[in-house]
């Protein structure tokens, strides 16, 4: 199954429904030659008009944590896949969790395409329930604190959403520890 038999199968997914008569197409970038790829929640309503991952505050966030720009971030280096690839909507705090469907049935035939991973960054609680799986630290925290027991497959971090600055100001070894030390991970260094 190639890229394009994936978006027509998520197009044609009745599921999908309602984004499909809308007019709104799968969001994620993924490039068969990929090194990095970035597994996060589910886009945002931001990132539901622009149709581009991570086009907002987060992404802006992320990058910095990352250590690149735009362009690097944009580039065939780095897929991002999130849990969903559709914004699930508002809930009563923030928005409703990603559809469990997409990562159980999409992401396998997504990560078969991309043979050259050397590293992938699974962003905020439901990407490392998903793939961390019983490895999982007893909470969110312990678990980023812990980055390194995951490498050098994944490597967890907060989402970097700026609702999150109560957790960032409660965690400020984060920002020493883990800010720039994602990109010195993808060439096979510890941090």
């Amino acid at each position: 199954m190639n890229l394009q038999d994936i978006i027509d199968k998520l197009r044609q997914d009745e599921r999908n429904k309602d984004y499909t008569e809308r007019g709104i197409d799968p969001i994620f970038q993924i490039h068969e030659e990929a090194k990095i790829l970035i597994i996060g929640q589910a886009p945002g309503r931001k990132v539901e008009e622009s149709g581009i991952p991570f086009h907002d505050k987060s992404g802006e966030t992320l990058m910095d944590w990352m250590g690149i720009d735009a362009s690097v971030f944009y580039s065939p280096a780095i897929s991002i896949m999130p849990m969903d690839f559709y914004y699930p909507g508002k809930a009563k705090t923030g928005d409703k969790p990603p559809r469990k469907f997409i990562a159980a049935e999409y992401h396998p035939d997504i990560l078969a395409l991309m043979p050259d991973l050397s590293l992938t960054l699974l962003i905020g609680k439901y990407a490392m329930d998903y793939y961390l799986k019983g490895r999982k630290g007893r909470n969110l925290t312990e678990t980023v604190r812990n980055f390194e027991a995951y490498l050098p497959d994944y490597f967890p971090i907060v989402h970097p959403s700026p609702l999150n600055f109560r957790w960032q100001a409660s965690n400020p070894w984060f920002k020493a520890d883990v800010d720039g030390c994602i990109i010195t991970t993808t060439n096979t260094e510890q941090c």
